[in-house]
């Protein structure tokens, strides 16, 4: 069971390994290609769009592997899925024109700017694969998810140099974001296709629930906590802009890029040995164990790694203009090693039905370093930003262990 898990997280980590070289290819290109105030704006518009889509999605993967154990189950589990992206679709459609139209000097974005963010959202909610991802992850093919997912770097790299060649605007790398969006959905639905049916006469928002008593207790809770992990961190930079301009945007993405690259492994810890742990309870306290002391070796080295190279990465990479990132991606990527460690903790708390305390947990500390932003913004710049997600991960990450604690007496 360690070993599929750890082999599951392989076939992740190899997508995020490729895409995680190609997008310091296509973030050379857009930095170099925008320059500071033109890349912070780029930023500002794809952060909008993925905040969109992580504050109105809900984490139907999960659903998917909880309930769809059973072959009886699955056309159900699968139905209440498709059902949940539809209402992600049309909430976050309906959200994105609100925020748009109504965002003052605020949002630092220009009328044109808006029309193509409206565009990326649009296509980003169409384009939303957490159910295709599911089905691949229920039935173990881990192997199709990295080939799907390296996708999306594959297509923005191509764009990228195309566009920094021939018309390097920025409307001109929206389309390229959303052309890749596009690419990655249509490849994650076609296996999931040739994998198992998709059940559409089972599209259903009550089916499951009125069968599964915590149906939508479950559903809130995953879908809550995965808000934090993604859609907060993209607050998070559109709160950068907006506290101090598009350039500081600009620099705390490029040092977010750098960063929070064991934030990615932490997510594909969370989902390789999430279905691990609910297949086998008995043995997941041993399981999230043994991951947890690789995760805390791996995130120490990343760190000293971050320490020693970054400021001649950054200057590689981006250039001598964005120097100004490195503090911050230093903090980034301790935040993100503190995530990697409590990423076991999280899927064996979910594992267990607690998923409204494991939101809960994530919930406070994250609206705090939110309230405290301004702040250490106006004090420490970018570097504030990077502090607050670092104190709130090391606050939620000390909350999974005590919660894990309690959970182990009580059984």
């Amino acid at each position: 069971m360690i070993r599929r898990a750890l082999q599951n997280t392989g076939w992740l980590m190899g997508a995020r390994g490729v895409n995680a070289v190609l997008s310091l290819v296509y973030l050379a290109l857009a930095t170099r290609a925008l320059g500071l105030e033109g890349f912070g704006q780029f930023v500002l518009a794809v952060t909008f769009a993925q905040a969109i889509v992580g504050f109105t999605s809900f984490q139907t993967w999960q659903s998917i592997v909880r309930w769809g154990q059973a072959k009886q189950d699955l056309p159900d589990a699968t139905g209440f899925a498709l059902a949940l992206d539809l209402v992600t679709i049309n909430a976050g459609t309906l959200l994105a024109l609100l925020v748009l139209a109504n965002a003052g000097d605020w949002l630092p974005l220009t009328s044109e700017l808006r029309q193509a963010t409206l565009g990326l959202t649009v296509v980003s909610l169409l384009a939303i694969r957490s159910t295709p991802t599911g089905i691949l992850r229920l039935h173990d093919r881990y192997a199709k998810a990295a080939t799907a997912d390296s996708t999306t770097s594959i297509v923005r790299v191509t764009g990228a140099v195309i566009v920094a060649a021939v018309m390097p605007t920025i409307e001109a790398f929206l389309l390229v974001w959303a052309l890749a969006e596009l690419v990655t959905a249509g490849t994650y639905w076609a296996f999931a296709c040739k994998t198992q049916p998709l059940f559409f006469k089972h599209i259903s928002l009550t089916r499951i629930p009125r069968r599964e008593e915590k149906a939508w207790s479950f559903v809130a809770g995953t879908s809550l906590s995965g808000m934090l992990v993604f859609a907060s961190r993209q607050l998070l930079v559109l709160l950068v802009g907006i506290l101090g301009g598009a350039a500081l945007a600009g620099i705390y993405r490029v040092a977010a890029q750098l960063g929070e690259g064991l934030l990615k492994l932490a997510q594909a810890l969370l989902r390789a040995t999430y279905p691990e742990l609910v297949r086998s309870p008995e043995a997941a306290r041993q399981i999230a164990r043994r991951i947890t002391r690789i995760a805390i070796i791996t995130g120490l080295g990343a760190i000293m790694f971050a320490l020693l190279a970054g400021r001649w990465l950054i200057g590689v990479i981006a250039g001598d203009d964005f120097q100004a990132a490195y503090t911050p991606m230093i903090l980034l990527s301790a935040a993100a090693a503190v995530e990697l460690v409590g990423a076991s903790l999280e899927a064996l708390l979910v594992a267990r039905g607690k998923a409204l305390t494991n939101f809960l947990l994530r919930a406070v500390p994250t609206l705090v370093a939110l309230l405290a932003l301004g702040w250490l913004i106006a004090r420490m710049g970018a570097a504030g930003a990077g502090l607050s997600v670092l104190l709130a991960s090391v606050v939620t990450v000390t909350g999974l262990a005590i919660a894990n604690w309690r959970s182990r007496d009580e059984a």
